[in-house]
C-alpha cells in the first residue's frame, strides 16, 4: 500500500467511526475516530503548508496548558479530539462529490455556456454559476473554472487587443471568485454553516437562512452593479465588432445550467430529508448525504456497466480515493485545528474573565455582530485564517448575555466576515489559486481589483445585519 493511499483509508476509517459515533453515541468508535486521526496527521505533517503546522502546534501548546489547569484534562482533550474529527470528516465527505462532478460532461458544458456569455451577462451567470457549483465542488471550482477561462480568453480571441484579454480576465476572474465565495452563504451544507451550527446546538439553518442569504443577494448586486460601471465595454468602445458581426453569434444555451440547478436540488433535498427521516442535525446529515449522492451520481455515469452501475461507482470511487483525499490535508488540519482550539479555548476560559469584555460590548448591541464581520475580515489580511477567528468567536461570544445579538445574527455576521475574507485576503487558498491561473499578484487581486467593490459592499452589509435586528 502506497503511502498516499494508506493516508486516504486512515481519513476514511476516521470518516467511518465518526459517523457511527455520531449515530450510535459510541466512546469506542469515537476513540477509534482519534487514534486513526492521529496517525494520519502523523503520516501528513511534512506535506502540510505553514498555517496548517502552525495550527498543529498551537493545539499541542494548549493541549499542554489543558493537562495543567483543567480538572478533568482527559475528557476535554477527548471531546477536542472528537471535535477535530468532526471537521476532518466532514471535508472528506464533502471531496467525495468532486470525483462525479470531474467526470461530468454536464458541468463542462455548463462552464463553456456560462463563459460564451455576452460581456454584459457573463458576470451574473458566471458568479451566480461558480456559487452553485461551489456548493459540490468547493475549492475545486476555482481550479476548473479558472483553467477554462485562461485556456478561452486568448489574444486571437480578443482580435489582438491586449486590453480586451486584460479586462477580460479581470471580469472573469472577479466574477469567479465572488461566486465561489458566496457559495458558504447559500448551501446549508456548507463548511460555514457546520462551523456555526455545531457551536450552536440550538440554532438551526432555517434561522440563519434570511440572515446569509439576504446578505448573499446584497454581495451578489454590488459585485454585478460594479461590474458593470467599472467595465469596460468593448462593445461601445473604438476598434470593437461592427453590430453585424456581434449579432451573427448565437447566444449559448442555458439548458445544461438549468440541468445542474435540478441535479443541485436533489443533492439538497436528499440532506434535508435524511435530516428530517433520521431526526438529526444538519451537519450530520451533510455527512452521510453528500457521500450518499457522490456514489449515486457516479452510478448514473456507469449505469450501462450493469447492477445500475453500483458496483462500478464503488470501485471507482476506490481506485481514485488516493487522488480525492490527497489534497485535503491542509483542509483537514486547518478546519478540524480550529474546531479543536475553539473547544478548549471556551472550556478554558472561565466566565467571570469575559465581564470587562461585556462590559464593552453589552452597550451596543446588535452592532456586536457588524464588529465581529469586520474582526473576522481584517484578521484575515494578516494571515489568521477566518476559519481560526469564526471557531472562536462563535464558541466565546455567544456566552456573554448581550442584549439584541441574538445567535442566528452572529452566526450570520461571521459567515458573511468569512466570505468577504476569501474575496480580500491575500493569503487565503481562493487567492492564491486564481494568482496561479492567472499571473497576477494576490494583493492587486484582493486590494486592487476588488477596492471598489469591498468599498461600497461592507458598509451597506453593516446596514443590512443593522437592519435585520430590528
Amino acid at each position: 500500500m502506497t503511502p498516499a493511499r494508506l493516508r486516504a483509508s486512515l481519513l476514511v476509517l476516521v470518516t467511518l467511526t465518526t459517523l457511527g459515533h455520531l449515530v450510535f453515541t459510541s466512546a469506542w468508535l469515537q476513540g477509534i475516530a482519534a487514534l486513526a486521526l492521529a496517525l494520519y496527521l502523523a503520516g501528513v505533517i511534512r506535506h502540510l503548508s505553514a498555517m496548517a503546522r502552525w495550527l498543529l502546534a498551537a493545539a499541542a501548546a494548549l493541549s499542554v496548558v489543558v493537562l495543567w489547569r483543567s480538572e478533568t484534562p482527559g475528557r476535554l482533550l477527548f471531546e477536542a479530539a472528537g471535535r477535530f474529527a468532526f471537521f476532518a470528516t466532514f471535508v472528506v465527505a464533502l471531496s467525495l462529490l468532486r470525483l462525479p462532478a470531474y467526470r461530468s460532461r454536464l458541468v463542462r458544458r455548463c462552464g463553456e455556456a456560462m463563459l460564451r456569455q455576452p460581456p454584459g451577462r457573463r458576470y451574473p451567470i458566471l458568479s451566480a454559476g461558480s456559487a452553485l457549483f461551489g456548493i459540490i465542488l468547493n475549492i475545486g471550482v476555482l481550479n476548473l473554472f479558472a483553467g477554462m477561462i485562461e485556456k478561452s480568453n486568448t489574444l486571437a480571441a480578443a482580435q489582438g487587443r491586449a486590453w480586451v484579454r486584460q479586462a477580460r480576465q479581470r471580469r472573469m476572474m472577479l466574477a469567479l471568485l465572488r461566486g465561489f465565495s458566496l457559495a458558504p452563504l447559500i448551501s446549508p451544507m456548507g463548511i460555514g454553516v457546520a462551523v456555526v451550527l455545531s457551536n450552536l446546538p440550538a440554532l438551526r439553518w432555517l434561522d440563519l437562512a434570511p440572515y446569509v442569504i439576504g446578505a448573499a443577494l446584497l454581495i451578489f448586486l454590488v459585485g454585478w452593479a460594479v461590474d458593470h460601471l467599472t467595465g469596460p465595454h468593448p462593445a461601445h468602445a473604438s476598434g470593437s465588432y461592427p453590430a453585424s458581426r456581434r449579432l451573427s453569434r448565437p447566444a449559448p444555451s442555458a439548458a445544461p445550467l438549468g440541468q445542474f440547478c435540478l441535479l443541485l436540488l436533489g443533492v439538497v433535498s436528499l440532506v434535508f430529508l435524511l435530516a428530517w427521516a433520521l431526526q438529526v442535525r444538519l451537519p450530520i446529515a451533510v455527512l452521510m448525504g453528500a457521500p450518499l449522492a457522490a456514489v449515486s451520481w457516479l452510478a448514473w455515469q456507469r449505469r450501462r456497466l450493469g447492477r445500475l452501475g453500483v458496483p462500478a461507482a464503488l470501485a471507482s470511487l476506490h481506485r481514485q480515493l488516493p487522488w480525492l483525499l490527497g489534497p485535503s490535508g491542509n483542509e483537514v488540519v486547518v478546519l478540524g485545528a480550529a474546531g479543536y482550539l475553539g473547544h478548549l479555548c471556551v472550556a478554558l476560559v472561565p466566565a467571570g474573565n469575559l465581564a470587562p469584555l461585556l462590559a464593552a460590548l453589552q452597550p451596543l448591541g446588535a452592532a456586536n455582530a457588524v464588529l465581529a464581520m469586520l474582526l473576522v475580515v481584517v484578521l484575515a489580511q494578516v494571515g489568521i485564517n477566518p476559519i481560526v477567528t469564526v471557531t472562536l468567536l462563535v464558541g466565546l461570544v455567544p456566552t456573554l448575555p448581550i442584549e439584541g445579538l441574538s445567535p442566528a445574527l452572529l452566526g450570520a455576521s461571521l459567515m458573511v466576515g468569512w466570505a468577504l475574507a476569501m474575496m480580500s485576503s491575500p493569503m487565503t487558498a481562493s487567492m492564491l489559486i486564481l494568482a496561479r491561473f492567472s499571473g497576477v499578484a494576490t494583493t492587486r487581486i484582493g486590494y486592487r481589483w476588488n477596492a471598489r467593490f469591498l468599498l461600497a459592499c461592507i458598509p451597506l452589509l453593516a446596514g443590512w445585519f443593522l437592519f435585520a435586528a430590528r
